[in-house]
């Protein structure tokens, strides 16, 4: 007892004292440090986040009067601005005042009065103009930027990739109405409706001589079979292999156009409805998918899909949010799935195709808009309405690409047949269509954690209640420093084993493998009865406690029996090999590294944290409890299963959640025992991909910044919060297990 008063206290007892205080106050400080630093991670996270769901902003700029524009352009730094009039006439103009630095007439003053105007694929900036005399030409913008010094100066050019010369479409005195195409470097297509009703498609091709480096145009003209009178849009893909013709009635026709001499009638559907009209139809980054627009505002989106007999089907993958009047313009972005739409009341809306997001709606100022567009880099945007009057936006929209159902929904991507869960955050294309899809990835994780701990409880769990309270204190002292020493095994080693030495095994070994699962169990049930059968005196030459030495021998020679047998069983019923079997009887497909492996390496790893957690729980049992249940009469099992499992059950629940939190977790077994697939299939024979192993695969390729670099933040935070909700629950359990047997 320590006196009251402190100066009563000897020396020592002051020194004791202070140590109880001092070591009091530095657990408080590591305790709540640690707290910090766990708030700190989740905020930073937070902040990483954010940004992905931050709306996007559209304001106006500038806007000035330059006379009415059929379509409308920006340079990549949205200063310099490009028109073509209706009647032909082009411009370049200074995107801030609208100040104009050069113009001239589109085509040759030879070919007629221009009567139709068409933009191309933006990337491309090439323009299409038909005349009224039936002739068509084919231009082509380029912004040459250059730095004197520390000023960026853009210089525009108007150029003629296929030669200034005009050709003819339709016969002479039947006006082109309407008009599209595309061109490449070596070829180019154009695809016209005459007034007289004719749909005619010309082919330009660019030819080399390679002689004299000459260079010549072979031109084919071919009349698809057509009733042009009823067509009121036209839309050619970028790769000039697809056309599409929207009627008035609603009707859009789809043609394979790869073989311009045999134009193909791929499929026809009725896109909107008899009732009412498209006016707008324009492609998307990439020229796969169609977003049509009708005179109620309805925003939709189409593109072919294969069916089961490899036909091409247009289907409608999509609806957007409306505009409150009737679409008049669609202008798409130039590297992503985001689109603008205005209507006939200048509401300006802003969209992304993939997220099936509705980002934002502002109002332009402008009746009756005519043009539209965006710059390369989908940061400004610029419009032109009938009565000439122009108006620029800036836009700031990072993130389109991600929404709550594109991260955890089921998307229908382009070139697939149905929507699906996909994560594949990049492509060689320019025009990619990002799949950010959360969800294969948390499966993966669950999938891997679920497996393996099926494997490593039984395992740990029991080896522990056999160790604390079966086995004899001489071998225990050797057992459990022996297990608690693979917790030291580097994870990595693990994994390179699993992946260089497991897979190839378990995949020659797949039958033995699989025997292996109830026969060495239950040779070490047989062995033991066996051992008990036998007389006292053959007994007696295992010591008490030593048991499981003998047992040693036995599992291992079950092992090799059973891969011996498996072997043999392949080679009778299986035609020599299971996974082949299993594939062409089953449609079961065997990936080397696959999620059997994956369990049981990240179970190896798990096991040595969970044995020595509820080992330690178990010999911690007080010795009265089971001194007491032994002297009622309880069998040493009985005793083991009533008293000692239930009032060490809550260090042994805490030992599985803290496996379970470190199978969730595991990086580099995951990373290198499986093939990294993104999938979401329970078999044990396909592999998968963990959130953890995603983010340290793809983290050092991201950019800072992008929505990539942020979605990989997100899956953090979720394996962050994963964790902590499992974790959490799990105190509360333990906590409940406790109270409840604690009065034993």
């Amino acid at each position: 007892m320590i006196p009251a008063n402190r100066a009563d206290l000897s020396s020592r007892e002051r020194w004791r004292l202070l140590k109880d205080r001092l070591f009091a106050a530095v657990m408080a400080v590591g305790g709540i440090s640690v707290i910090v630093a766990i708030l700190l991670i989740f905020f930073y996270l937070l902040y990483v986040v954010l940004p992905l769901f931050r709306d996007a902003t559209v304001k106006p700029t500038a806007s000035f009067e330059q006379g009415a524009a059929a379509a409308i352009a920006l340079d990549e730094y949205a200063q310099t601005g490009f028109s073509i009039a209706p009647d032909g006439h082009y411009q370049f103009f200074k995107a801030g005042d609208g100040s104009v630095i050069a113009g001239g007439e589109l085509l040759p003053a030879g070919a007629g009065k221009v009567s139709a105007v068409a933009a191309g694929d933006p990337v491309s900036h090439v323009y299409v103009a038909g005349t009224g005399d039936g002739n068509v030409g084919i231009a082509q913008v380029s912004f040459e930027v250059k730095f004197e010094g520390q000023t960026r100066v853009v210089t525009p050019k108007l150029g003629y990739p296929f030669g200034e010369q005009v050709q003819r479409a339709t016969p002479a005195g039947d006006a082109i109405r309407l008009i599209t195409g595309q061109a490449s470097d070596e070829e180019a297509t154009i695809a016209v409706v005459s007034a007289q009703g004719k749909v005619v498609l010309i082919n330009a091709t660019r030819q080399t001589s390679m002689l004299d480096e000459s260079v010549s145009v072979e031109v084919t003209r071919t009349e698809l079979d057509v009733d042009g009178s009823k067509i009121s849009q036209l839309a050619l893909d970028n790769q000039q292999r697809e056309l599409y013709l929207a009627g008035s009635d609603g009707v859009l026709s789809y043609f394979d156009v790869r073989n311009k001499a045999k134009p193909q009638l791929v499929d026809r559907a009725s896109v909107i409805g008899d009732a009412h009209h498209i006016t707008a139809m324009s492609f998307l980054s990439g020229g796969i998918s169609l977003v049509i627009g009708d005179d109620l505002g309805n925003l939709t989106q189409w593109f072919p899909v294969r069916d089961q007999h490899n036909n091409s089907q247009l289907k409608r993958v999509r609806r957007f949010a409306p505009l409150p009047a009737g679409v008049t313009a669609i202008a798409p972005e130039y590297f992503r799935k985001g689109f603008l739409a205005v209507d006939a009341k200048g509401n300006l809306g802003l969209y992304h195709a993939t997220a099936e997001r509705h980002l934002t709606t502002v109002a332009s100022g402008l009746d009756e808009v005519a043009a539209l567009s965006m710059a390369p880099r989908a940061n400004a945007a610029v419009l032109a309405s009938k009565s000439g009057k122009v108006a620029l936006f800036a836009i700031d929209n990072p993130h389109p690409e991600v929404s709550f159902k594109a991260l955890w929904n089921q998307i229908w991507y382009e070139n697939r047949a149905h929507p699906d869960y996909i994560w594949q955050s990049s492509s060689a294309s320019n025009d990619f269509e990002p799949k950010f899809s959360l969800t294969p990835l948390t499966f993966g994780t669950l999938k891997a954690a679920i497996y393996s701990m099926i494997f490593a409880v039984p395992l740990a769990v029991l080896g522990a209640i056999y160790t604390a309270y079966f086995m004899s204190a001489p071998m225990r002292r050797i057992v459990k420093p022996s297990i608690e020493l693979m917790a030291a095994l580097p994870t990595v080693i693990l994994g390179f084993l699993a992946g260089l030495w497991l897979a190839p095994l378990v995949e020659r070994e797949l039958l033995g493998v699989l025997l292996c699962i109830p026969v060495v169990p239950a040779s070490t049930l047989l062995f033991s009865y066996l051992l008990s059968r036998l007389p006292q005196r053959v007994k007696g030459l295992i010591p008490d406690g030593w048991e499981a030495l003998a047992l040693v021998p036995v599992v291992i020679f079950a092992i090799w029996a059973n891969f011996m047998v498996g072997r043999a069983l392949e080679v009778m019923f299986f035609d020599g090999s299971v996974t082949h079997w299993l594939t062409v009887n089953y449609g079961i497909g065997y990936d080397q590294r696959n999620s059997l492996v994956v369990a049981i390496a990240i179970g190896f790893a798990v096991i040595p944290t969970i044995f020595s957690i509820s080992e330690d729980a178990v010999f911690s049992v007080p010795r009265h409890l089971t001194m007491g249940s032994l002297a009622l009469g309880a069998t040493p099992w009985q005793t083991a299963i009533k008293v000692v499992l239930l009032t060490a059950s809550p260090g042994i629940f805490s030992g599985i959640m803290i496996g379970m939190g470190r199978a969730v977790g595991e990086t580099m077994i995951v990373l290198m025992a499986t093939g990294n697939t993104p999938i979401m299939d329970l078999s044990l024979f396909q592999g998968l991909r963990a959130l953890s192993a995603n983010i340290a695969v793809e983290m050092p390729e991201s950019e800072v910044g992008s929505s990539h670099y942020r979605v990989l933040f997100l899956a953090a935070m979720v394996l962050f919060l994963v964790t902590f909700i499992v974790n959490t629950m799990a105190e509360l359990v333990r906590q409940r297990l406790r109270k409840k047997y604690s009065s034993l």
